[in-house]
């Protein structure tokens, strides 16, 4: 291989990867993981396994002079079949805290996803490589942010200075757990997603635990969450059981305590912020499971539709107006005897005004610019003077 710039490799090694939870060596290169293994195997769930090894939140962090950095992996491509092309996964380069390049990495492995019937298959691609260059001479730190909706392969690491791991922010570790809105469907970029935002906005180091599909009060992701230092801790809940239609209320309110119980167990003094789910006109009132609308795929656009009845929720199934409520009644007793638990109503990040000026595209999701919208508001409620998750 030609290398004018006298590049050096760097072995890829755990102190400079963060956001994840372990680090999988296959046979081509590193996969990060945002469960470990033990947890991964309780949840034998092809959805939840896709999902987490999407790199949302995960990032390759060092200091360096170098001017020139080289990344190579091997990302997965996801095609819906009967879908327009998902653009390729987008990777941020940030220097000192702000957002200096982006690249897109071609080629890789397709996961072919049928909507229809539920079937998938994956097929090998090749290595693809990711250059940034000019970054300038000077003492700086750099972050590679990996595309949070693409599952990626690292395979090696090179530049042309030494590259060294960075010191921890002084903010501390924020542990985030959500659903798809959290991983960060239908943003743009992978500092794009509110989370990110909202971490960047408020000073502290990102874990992102949102789960596409599988935010389930799994008790294998309270235990991981228990299991994973922190400084802050919140929990996005409820769209997911919707989206499923999962649980009945008379499940759901128990399941809820026993996800605190577990995470309390080994984070009894964390500041904790439980949030209800934004606004979603077509679940407020309306019972799942959600369903591809089939009329407009076969148009070429993905939009979802509420295949529950309104008189359903007389027999314990769950609405969005539900959860909110439950939630809220849940934190309310339980913080009697626990001074760091909080609620917060996912209507203050996005609500009915929102919904007017920016709808949601696909009936489920936000869109870039409400993802920015909500990471600000969340990192002003939480971590802001008067918020539960200061320092």
């Amino acid at each position: 291989m030609d290398n004018p710039d006298r590049l050096v490799a760097r072995a890829i090694t755990p102190d400079i990867v963060r956001g994840a939870l372990e680090l999988e060596q296959t046979d081509r290169g590193l996969l990060p993981h945002r469960l470990p293994t033990w947890a991964r195997a309780q949840g034998a769930d092809a959805q939840m396994a896709m999902a987490e090894a999407q790199p949302a939140g995960v990032r390759l962090v060092f200091s360096t002079r170098a001017q020139v950095v080289e990344l190579d992996t091997i990302p997965t491509k996801r095609l819906y079949v009967g879908a327009p092309p998902r653009p390729d996964g987008v990777y941020d380069l940030r220097v000192d805290g702000a957002l200096r390049a982006q690249a897109r990495a071609e080629g890789g492995d397709v996961l072919r996803i049928d909507m229809s019937t539920g079937s998938a298959s994956h097929e090998k691609g090749t290595l693809a490589t990711l250059r940034f260059a000019g970054l300038g001479p000077q003492d700086k730190e750099i972050e590679i942010w990996l595309p949070h909706n693409e599952t990626t392969e690292l395979v090696a690491l090179r530049a042309d200075a030494p590259m060294v791991p960075s010191a921890r922010r002084a903010g501390g570790v924020w542990l985030h757990h959500g659903s798809s809105i959290s991983h960060g469907s239908n943003a743009e970029h992978p500092t794009g997603t509110w989370p990110a935002i909202a971490a960047g906005l408020g000073g502290v180091e990102l874990i992102n635990l949102g789960f596409g599909g599988s935010a389930l009060l799994d008790p294998f992701v309270a235990r991981t969450i228990a299991r994973t230092e922190a400084d802050f801790i919140s929990l996005k809940l409820g769209i997911n059981l919707v989206n499923t239609d999962l649980m009945r209320l008379r499940a759901f309110t128990p399941a809820v305590h026993g996800f605190l119980d577990i995470i309390r167990e080994r984070h009894a003094g964390t500041p904790l912020l439980v949030v209800s789910p934004i606004l979603c006109p077509i679940h407020e009132d309306t019972p799942g499971p959600s369903a591809t609308d089939m009329s407009e795929l076969a148009a070429g656009r993905l939009k979802f539709r509420a295949d529950g009845e309104a008189a359903e929720r007389a027999g314990g199934k769950l609405t969005l107006n539900v959860i909110r409520e439950t939630l809220a009644g849940i934190v309310r007793q339980r913080a009697a005897s626990d001074a760091n638990l909080h609620y917060l109503d996912g209507r203050t990040l996005y609500g009915e005004a929102d919904h007017e000026a920016l709808p949601l595209p696909d009936r489920l999701h936000p869109d870039a610019a409400t993802h920015r919208l909500m990471g600000e508001r969340f990192a002003r409620l939480a971590f802001g003077e008067d918020g539960p998750l200061r320092a």
